[in-house]
């Protein structure tokens, strides 16, 4: 029997409070009435709502459907989830991980940056939620009820640091979680999403379903971050053949087999040499691997386009 008080944190008033890792375990959770409260949810759950909070840090895992944040306002979050919501808000301030894309309503001063977290068990809360730790549209915003000439929402600054937003709980008991607030530990690999691309050359990577292909990804991030490139966005999406002819073109026929085996992992890195930087790292560090590259700087921006428009439509953006 379950019992709703366990799922609700209601009308608390200066407190710390929060959730360990297991202990909501895919159930629905209600924040409501709450102020100038730390609130931690270190677990998975069905659905969020969040009412009536004002000037409050929250962190959110992974969510299996939609959070949506009701007349809040001045609050600091961090959250992952399949749909994200926002309606009668102002000042809220926004680390996302979001699989759709997010919609604010009648909302104003919104500010959105990059997911970035890590603890032991975040993974496979991702799992456990359906959520793809690739597919993450955090600054693609559809404001519902625009203002001509305002802007309801903006982007954090890009060296905009977690902790400064959401600190690590101090209580006791949460404590215990191993929180790493650090971006190079982060279960989300941090892209730049919407913002400025510093360089006209980009360069589309895909990796085939396969064991390694989650960690495969990681280490190509980790080694062109590296080399000062930058992510621009990453998608997990599954492919069809003619899927393939339209993205690969001449070189669809190898990777057509691949495709049976699940999912494709995208990613698009932005920086002048971008294309060479990926076709010599993956020479070096997979030489196995059927991996797909952009060809020249000349075929990536197509390469980058043709993958990201098949990917928003099979996404339903």
């Amino acid at each position: 029997q379950i019992d709703p008080k366990d799922y609700t944190f209601s009308g608390l008033k200066d407190e710390t409070v929060g959730r360990l890792p297991g202990k909501v375990a895919g159930q629905q959770f209600v924040i409501q009435d709450c102020e100038n409260c730390n609130i931690y949810i270190f677990d998975h759950s069905a659905t969020i709502t969040i009412d009536d909070c004002v000037n409050c840090q929250i962190f959110l895992g992974p969510i299996k459907g939609s959070v949506f944040f009701r007349d809040c306002k001045d609050c600091k979050c961090i959250v992952a989830c399949q749909q994200f919501r926002t309606r009668d808000c102002r000042k809220l301030e926004v680390f996302l991980c979001c699989a759709t894309q997010p919609i604010i309503e009648s909302s104003t001063g919104m500010k959105f940056g990059c997911f970035q977290y890590y603890y032991p068990e975040l993974a496979l809360q991702f799992k456990d939620a359906g959520l793809s730790i690739f597919n993450n549209t955090w600054s693609n915003i559809h404001d519902f009820t625009p203002v001509s000439g305002e802007n309801n929402w903006g982007l954090l600054p890009e060296n905009a640091l977690v902790q400064d937003y959401v600190p690590l709980p101090s209580s006791e008991e949460l404590k215990a979680v191993r929180i790493s607030t650090d971006a190079t530990r982060s279960i989300i690999p941090i892209t730049r999403g919407q913002r400025q691309k510093s360089s006209d050359e980009s360069c589309l990577v895909v990796f085939f379903a396969g064991d390694y292909t989650t960690a495969n990804a990681r280490k190509l991030i980790d080694e062109m971050t590296g080399k000062g490139f930058q992510l621009v966005q990453t998608k997990e999406v599954s492919m069809k053949a003619e899927d393939a002819h339209r993205v690969f073109q001449q070189c669809a026929s190898e990777f057509i087999p691949l495709l049976e085996k699940g999912p494709v992992v995208a990613l698009e890195f932005n920086g002048d040499g971008a294309v060479e930087g990926c076709r010599s790292t993956i020479n070096d560090v997979f030489s196995g691997t059927k991996v797909f590259v952009s060809e020249s700087k000349a075929s990536a921006s197509r390469d980058v386009d043709s993958f990201y428009n098949f990917a928003d439509m099979q996404m339903g953006m």
